[in-house]
């Protein structure tokens, strides 16, 4: 950890799962009102998650969220109209050494993001009420991921046995190296997406839209793709519950999610300054 930034915060970015929403994938009163009180200093605030964009709608509307927003761990960066401010596709060779790796392992299962659909080849895995409850929305049963090679925006391999994911992790990594970024969103999600997909580089291309210096900015988070923008941040946080490793990255530590965390990390170390 480091010394406080003394420059004012301008713009948080924040995480949403583990992060801004209960295990529920709700968003409790205080954090709403926390926002808000955020929004009225003339702090500016938006959303970073490994989320596809149409999963984020609901939660942009009740955080009155204005600004662009990053999908798919930075992949896709939405403007307010729609429009794209920024779009990063998995190489299909990347795609396919990854899709080789998982579907050697009957313990997980595999998933694909294209075009705004979540795809997946079995529709009774344990994992997907889970996912479905957390997006909104049904996934789309496929035979084959190859006809959606070319325009890739994440891989997830999902597994209750987070040690295999792990495991998984290490595996990947030097095959992809240069070429991919590979993180564990969640202990249970294994994200593997484009190199330039990922959240530091959301937070520059958000910040430099907005024109916000990086050392006015702060982000929150609690997986393992947060330190990417924890590192580019002028401010960094990691939440209560997270792990080790990236609480180790953070410049300050807040409360669980389940404490409302973002609520007094935003009470805490932002509005006051």
């Amino acid at each position: 950890m480091s010394d406080l930034p003394k420059l004012p915060i301008r713009f948080l970015l924040s995480d949403m799962d583990g992060t801004l929403l209960l295990p529920d994938h709700t968003l409790s009163q205080r954090t709403i009102d926390a926002v808000r009180s955020l929004r009225e200093a003339g702090v500016l605030f938006s959303l970073a998650t490994g989320r596809p964009p149409k999963a984020m709608l609901q939660q942009i509307e009740a955080l009155g969220v204005d600004l662009p927003t990053a999908a798919f761990n930075g992949g896709t960066i939405v403007k307010p109209d729609g429009s794209l401010l920024a779009a990063h596709y998995l190489p299909a060779t990347t795609a396919l050494i990854a899709l080789a790796l998982f579907a050697d392992q009957p313990d997980v299962e595999v998933w694909v993001f294209s075009g705004g659909d979540w795809l997946l080849k079995d529709p009774h895995g344990p994992m997907v009420p889970r996912e479905q409850h957390g997006l909104g929305y049904p996934p789309v049963v496929v035979e084959s991921f190859e006809p959606y090679l070319e325009r890739i925006d994440k891989i997830v391999a999902t597994s209750n046995n987070t040690e295999l994911l792990i495991e998984l992790e290490a595996q990947l990594l030097p095959k992809v190296n240069g070429m991919a970024q590979v993180s564990r969103s969640q202990p249970v999600y294994l994200d593997v997406t484009a190199l330039e997909a990922n959240k530091g580089t959301a937070l520059t291309t958000i910040a430099e839209y907005l024109g916000v210096p990086l050392e006015q900015t702060a982000a929150i988070g609690d997986g393992g793709n947060d330190p990417a923008m924890f590192k580019c941040a002028g401010l960094s946080i990691a939440m209560g519950q997270a792990e080790e490793a990236v609480k180790r990255q953070a410049d300050v530590v807040t409360a669980a999610n389940t404490e409302d965390g973002v609520a007094q990390a935003i009470e805490k170390f932002i509005l006051p300054r």
